[in-house]
């Protein structure tokens, strides 16, 4: 079976890509195209543990 490998190098620190991650804000801009908006739960920020956004 074949297989796909993607290896993405980023130079910046950890805990910013992670936050990032969970950026509700970048998302939105990110799906902007789409139409795609937050309905209910976190609508802005970092979302945290045990957050959630639909």
């Amino acid at each position: 079976m074949p297989r796909i490998i993607l290896k993405t190098e980023i130079k910046a620190d950890k805990k910013i890509i992670f936050d990032l991650s969970r950026s509700i804000d970048l998302h939105k801009i990110s799906v902007h195209h789409t139409n795609e908006e937050v309905i209910a739960g976190t609508t802005s920020g970092l979302i945290g543990l045990n957050e959630t956004v639909t």
